[in-house]
């Protein structure tokens, strides 16, 4: 673990902190704790779960991820692609299921920064990415709908036919007063960048529509009457109670927290990369991620990632190191322990109306049209996955993407791969267009009976069909086969598979077969496998020109024996 685990703020500490860097930090850490207060609020509301539980989370686990992480600017903390899968884990098996799903996603986090799948992780593909944050977008909208309107909902269902309805029903108890604060404060989020460019925009919205309501003595739900006074304290470090048979039932949730986590912190470290000129360390980052995930739920704590809007808030507010989270975390829990109470008179339309502008940024509409007008593969990829989040669950959403965009995968290289047959093609012929002169020479004055071939692109399942296909259609059963690999840099089981088929009918009297031009990585999987030793070194010689002597020799030795 410790060859894998190299946290940024011990680079920063050995190459030597200084107080103009200090200063820097300290001015962005304020900046972004700031920020990140509205945030944590409206985000564990919409969770489902008490604001204090955002805030203990920002403090916890913003900390644990700048200090351990692998990135100089991660800022840490509760974000929207969490609030369908918290609100739905508590939803079926309660704060506790939630505790040992967070626990058990920041062990698999652990596990896979030390198994180095830091890189892995970051190669998920684009559509999927794009199909669960565009579903998550519209799930979050929707969710905030009846605050924004103050409207009267019964049931808690997690599916979203059911949110629609319930919608649909209580429309007629719209609030006026609620529908006015929700748009005042998208307006005031949207208008403060350009008026006021320093300024947190959700945060001037909370204070600018609680400060109206108090002064009004108007009657709207507020933080307060629906989840009681907001605890100023961290609460004590409390263990769940779960059967094994709900800890088995939290694995599916726990995986996806853990793979949303590890996609979410990495992408927000590469968005800070390309900001700065840096580069993160992947998989230090994960166990950052992992521990921080450990932590934050036994304090109360819900999952927690790295943020993007609010890493490159950090970005810009000149933060230059680690410390800034650190500093960002500090700032947060001040707040926290000294105005936590003032959380309670914030209006729920207020930070339904900040989490229905987070919502809209999320969708990137213009993301999702760009996805839907490539490929057609990447564009059913990406709306499976959105259906998937939006109709039934994020776990199964994310689950579901990356399994089909593996078999899609699986499917292009199979149709990159191909296989052709060298000898008995002309000298106009394509098949022939990347032999020299030379090699030529060498087909044209081979003995009849020998037939070869050449794979392109890995040696896999794909390829591998297409090769026994290949043989079949030769018209006459050859003495010997030549497979030319010069082109194959991988070589997976099926692919060896068929090596083991060719080389057995061999040896009960069929084609020899010999392969030339052998590259590294296939080599070692034919000599682990003990495959070489089975067909024989001496069938696998070296260059064509070497292999296509050793195929003669054996032809005019059946020959002579005749």
């Amino acid at each position: 673990m410790i060859s894998v685990f190299h946290p940024k703020l011990l680079s920063v500490l050995r190459e030597g902190y200084t107080r103009a860097m200090l200063v820097k930090d300290l001015s962005a850490g304020v900046v972004v704790g700031i920020v990140a207060l509205p945030l944590a609020i409206a985000f564990a509301i919409a969770s489902g779960v008490r604001p204090d539980q955002g805030l203990i989370t920002a403090v916890i686990a913003g900390f644990l991820i700048s200090a351990l992480g692998g990135s100089r600017f991660q800022i840490g903390g509760p974000t929207g692609a969490f609030v369908i899968l918290v609100y739905s884990v508590i939803q079926q098996h309660g704060m506790d299921g939630l505790i040992v799903a967070t626990i058990m996603a920041g062990v698999m986090l652990m596990v896979m920064g030390v198994a180095r799948l830091g890189a892995v992780l970051r190669f998920i593909p684009y559509p999927v990415t794009v199909g669960f944050t565009s579903g998550i977008a519209i799930v979050i909208a929707v969710g905030q709908v009846g605050d924004a309107l103050g409207l009267t909902l019964t049931g808690g269902s997690v599916h979203m036919s059911d949110k629609v309805a319930a919608i649909a029903q209580a429309l007629p108890s719209i609030d006026p007063l609620a529908t006015m604060i929700t748009l005042a404060t998208i307006a005031i989020i949207l208008v403060t960048p350009r008026i006021l460019p320093n300024v947190p925009g959700s945060l001037l919205a909370i204070v600018a529509t609680t400060t109206a309501v108090a002064l009004m003595g108007t009657d709207v739900e507020t933080v307060g009457s629906r989840f009681g006074e907001v605890s100023a304290t961290i609460p004590s470090l409390r263990l769940p109670q779960v059967t094994w048979d709900q800890a088995t039932q939290l694995f599916a949730p726990a995986l996806s927290i853990a793979i949303l986590a590890g996609i979410e912190s990495l992408l927000s470290a590469v968005v800070a990369d390309g900001m700065t000129g840096r580069r993160h360390r992947s998989n230090t980052e994960l166990i950052a991620q992992g521990v921080a995930n450990i932590a934050s739920p036994l304090f109360g704590g819900i999952p927690a990632t790295g943020a993007i809007a609010r890493t490159a808030t950090n970005v810009k507010s000149g933060a230059v190191s680690p410390v800034s989270g650190m500093i960002h975390a500090a700032v947060l829990l001040v707040i926290f322990l000294t105005a936590g109470p003032l959380a309670a008179k914030i209006p729920l339309a207020t930070l339904a109306g900040i989490l229905l502008v987070v919502a809209y940024n999320m969708s990137e509409l213009h993301l999702f049209a760009y996805v839907l007008r490539s490929t057609r593969s990447d564009a059913m990829v990406m709306v499976a996955t959105f259906l998937l989040t939006v109709v039934i669950d994020l776990t199964v959403a994310i689950q579901a993407g990356v399994v089909l965009a593996a078999f899609l995968f699986m499917k292009r290289m199979a149709d990159v791969a191909n296989v052709r047959a060298v000898t008995g093609s002309t000298d106009d012929d394509d098949t022939e267009a990347d032999v020299d002169p030379a090699e030529s020479a060498l087909l044209r004055g081979l003995p009849p009976g020998i037939e070869i071939f050449e794979i392109n692109g890995p040696f896999f399942f794909g390829a591998a069909h297409k090769f026994q296909h290949a043989l079949s259609e030769v018209q006459r059963t050859p003495l010997v086969i030549v497979l030319r690999m010069r082109h194959v840099l991988a070589l997976d089981a099926t692919g060896l598979r068929v090596l083991e088929e060719s080389a057995a009918l061999a040896r009960k009297g069929g084609p020899r077969l010999l392969l030339a031009d052998v590259h590294m990585q296939p080599l070692v999987v034919m000599e682990r496998s003990g495959f070489l030793d089975r067909i024989g070194r001496e069938h696998v010689p070296g260059s064509l020109a070497e292999t296509l002597e050793v195929a003669a020799r054996i032809v005019l030795g059946e020959a002579a024996d005749q």
